[in-house]
């Protein structure tokens, strides 16, 4: 971990994100809210119901990043194979956790608790659980991985359970520049000399069609708030020597 920068990465498990049934919002959100708490999201993957392909992204990530954030398949149906892969990608056994089964419990009667439903109670050995209030079947984190539910609004509480446990690195600033209607061919060069000039901060050019019309915005992101201010007055400066 370098100093002052914590880093993540997002894997999303599931067949429908793939399919396009399903639309992916968790990685977006989950980006943002790191985002908050000075943790740059720095790779989104989606990955298939198979083990193999769920293993072999999970130890990629998390031998690269600080942390890693998974979503989906930790449900009660035989699709949902995210704990038994994440179990083996850390090469430790799986089995029925009596927390988790307590947890279950608080929402599900006994006779009610049937071999679906128990599922939801494996947990990898040696993981901690993350509280699911909402429905109480919870995520787990093990080593730097955390796992967490696909349904959007479930994996949220989850996130609100771990956020404050995470490594919080410096914040990351950000300065977003309306481009006055310039084409970004006009400012192309000038932004380049600017990203030459200013090494430590990220620097990019975003279009998007407004009312049939491109408009473009410049955002600058760092953590040093002076350099940021002085890197925006010369992109608006430079902007202006184009009007």
């Amino acid at each position: 971990m370098v100093e002052g920068r914590v880093t993540a990465a997002v894997l999303v498990i599931g067949d429908e994100i793939l399919s396009g049934r399903t639309r992916d919002a968790n990685s977006h959100y989950i980006a943002h809210y790191l985002l908050q708490i000075g943790i740059e999201t720095r790779e989104i993957r989606v990955v298939p119901d198979v083990e193999e392909e769920i293993v072999a992204a999970l130890n990629a990530l998390r031998s690269r990043y600080d942390y890693v954030f998974t979503t989906g398949g930790i449900g009660p149906t035989h699709d949902d194979i995210t704990a038994d892969a994440v179990a083996k990608a850390f090469g430790v056994g799986i089995s029925e956790d009596p927390r988790a089964l307590a947890l279950l419990l608080e929402r599900i009667k006994p006779e009610d608790l049937n071999a679906a439903r128990r599922r939801m109670a494996r947990i990898p050995d040696g993981a901690e659980l993350v509280a699911n209030p909402i429905s109480k079947a919870p995520g787990f984190w093990i080593g730097n991985v955390v796992v967490m539910a696909g349904v959007p609004a479930v994996m949220q509480v989850m996130l609100d359970d771990v956020a404050p446990k995470l490594a919080h690195g410096v914040k990351i600033l950000s300065e977003t520049i309306d481009a006055l209607g310039l084409p970004e061919g006009a400012y192309a060069a000038g932004l380049m000399d600017l990203a030459k000039a200013f090494p430590q901060l990220s620097i990019g050019s975003y279009p998007s069609l407004r009312e049939g019309k491109f408009f473009n915005q410049i955002v600058l992101r760092g953590r040093d708030g002076d350099v940021l201010a002085a890197a925006a007055e010369r992109t608006r400066a430079m902007l202006r020597g184009l009007d």
